[in-house]
């Protein structure tokens, strides 16, 4: 890890997010699926959760819900999609956060 980019954490040799790269109906998928709908929110969404998490700080869903505005469920897809290869291939680390009972999970991207 590197701390470069105004002190972000950013791994060596992985490049920042490139959104020119997906704005390809292909890159996305799945049966409800529809290019025509879906393409610009999917991809906006992506870069406002990527944006987001780019701080290289631990955020919970609802967090980064608060952040960008979107529903943790769309975050959640988001930060999925963030993990696959297509996206980026980020990786994303995972752990509890307080009372394990709970079931509150917060994650943290490295760029």
């Amino acid at each position: 890890m590197s701390e470069e980019d105004g002190g972000q954490l950013r791994r060596p040799g992985v490049p920042k997010y490139d959104f020119g790269l997906f704005d390809s109906p292909t890159h996305f998928d799945g049966k409800t699926y529809d290019p025509k709908h879906d393409l610009e929110r999917l991809t906006t969404q992506l870069g406002r959760v990527y944006d987001a998490m780019e701080r290289g700080l631990w955020f919970t869903l609802a967090e980064i819900s608060t952040l960008t505005g979107d529903p943790e469920a769309s975050v959640s897809a988001r930060v999925r999609d963030l993990r696959k290869k297509k996206f980026g291939g980020y990786t994303i680390e995972r752990r509890r956060r307080g009372d394990p009972k709970l079931g509150i999970w917060e994650y943290k991207l490295w760029v």
